[in-house]
């Protein structure tokens, strides 16, 4: 399992939500979407997460990614 399977794996579990959710919720933040912009406009292809489960994502996955790159440093 490659580390981004993990962290949509982890924050799935984490927030409640289905990992298609998670995986799609990050699609657009990395290609440069904004929460509010997510949350109303790309509701269809996030399963409608609202706009405090697509912060809360946002928080864990950038916590996440920081862990993993410090465990990869750190290795």
């Amino acid at each position: 399992m490659n580390v981004t399977s993990k962290i949509t794996a982890r924050l799935a579990e984490e927030l409640a939500i289905r990992p298609n959710q998670v995986a799609a919720s990050v699609e657009l933040l990395d290609g440069g979407a904004t929460v509010p912009f997510i949350s109303r406009y790309r509701k269809e292809a996030t399963g409608g997460l609202d706009d405090g489960q697509l912060r809360s994502l946002e928080e864990r996955l950038r916590y996440l990614r920081e862990l993993e790159e410090r465990r990869e440093a750190v290795l």
